[in-house]
């Protein structure tokens, strides 16, 4: 309703929405739905694994899957590049995976339960971009619905598979944590609540940026989806830095978190240069 409806480019958001195929719509609302389980299946890492694990095993996993698959729909950018970072964070992932192993060598069931949740929820992120970018492109002979209104259905989808799956993860929880019900929710304060809510919008708005940019021609879905993952270092860097996972962790593992970024930070910094003209 606000950029999707006072730029000087496109239709505005109701219009884009009220003429938008059914096909997209659905690419759209399974595109949310896949997001939204795999999403909470990272959560639940997080919880067993950390923020400086989950993230670049999960979402670095989903950069693998997502670019690959995105290209797939529609090339763009140098794939020289663009697969050569991907790769780089292939190799991110692995070191980060051993470094979490080498802290929780006392806890052998813990570390593969975190690694596990981590993988799974990496492969549904990883799918998720293509329904999207699937849905952005339209069908033919008709115009294409544009970011905004794909957004909005995208939303649709996460909204619509929030309870059951929700309910679900309560009644059976993935973290090893005994089951449980509503009432933990009603009973959170006010503060954990509204912390939600600004993370969702956070987080929305900058997914909003992102299908705006998947649809330019230059940059393309990959290259998008890709450079959107830089998100993981900066969950990375709360885990390590300001949370301190790893503060007891032994030597070793701190050099291969030093070797995770690097390889990170260089993989990411490839897919960027992707799009360029001069590389190209």
């Amino acid at each position: 309703m606000t950029a999707g409806s006072l730029g000087h480019a496109g239709l505005p958001f109701l219009s884009a929405a009220a003429q938008t195929p059914i096909t997209s719509i659905l690419f759209a609302v399974c595109g949310g739905v896949i997001f939204n389980i795999a999403n909470l299946l990272l959560v639940a890492a997080i919880e067993v694994a950390g923020l400086a694990v989950a993230f670049p095993v999960g979402i670095g996993l989903a950069l693998v899957v997502g670019a690959v698959s995105s290209y797939l729909v529609r090339p763009a950018g140098n794939p020289l590049l663009l697969f050569g970072g991907v790769a780089l964070v292939a190799v991110a992932i692995v070191l980060d995976a051993a470094a979490y192993r080498k802290r929780e060598s006392s806890a052998r069931a813990t570390t593969t339960r975190g690694i596990v949740l981590s993988l799974v929820a990496g492969v549904l992120m990883g799918t998720f971009y293509p329904l999207v970018a699937r849905a952005l492109g339209g069908v033919p002979g008709k115009p294409a619905p544009g970011p905004y209104a794909v957004a909005f259905f995208f939303a649709v989808g996460v909204l619509l598979s929030t309870v059951p799956a929700n309910l679900l993860l309560m009644a059976r929880p993935l973290d090893g944590k005994p089951p449980v019900d509503g009432a933990g929710y009603r009973s959170a304060p006010m503060s954990w609540h509204i912390a939600g809510l600004l993370g969702g919008a956070i987080w929305c708005t900058g997914a909003v940026a992102n299908f705006v940019a998947s649809g330019a021609h230059l940059v393309g879905p990959a290259v998008s989806y890709s450079i959107g993952q830089g998100a993981t270092m900066v969950s990375a860097c709360w885990g390590v830095f300001v949370w301190r996972e790893f503060a007891a962790a032994p030597h070793s593992a701190k050099v291969l978190l030093l070797f995770m970024f690097i390889f990170f930070t260089l993989g990411l910094s490839a897919v960027a240069l992707a799009p360029l003209p001069r590389f190209n």
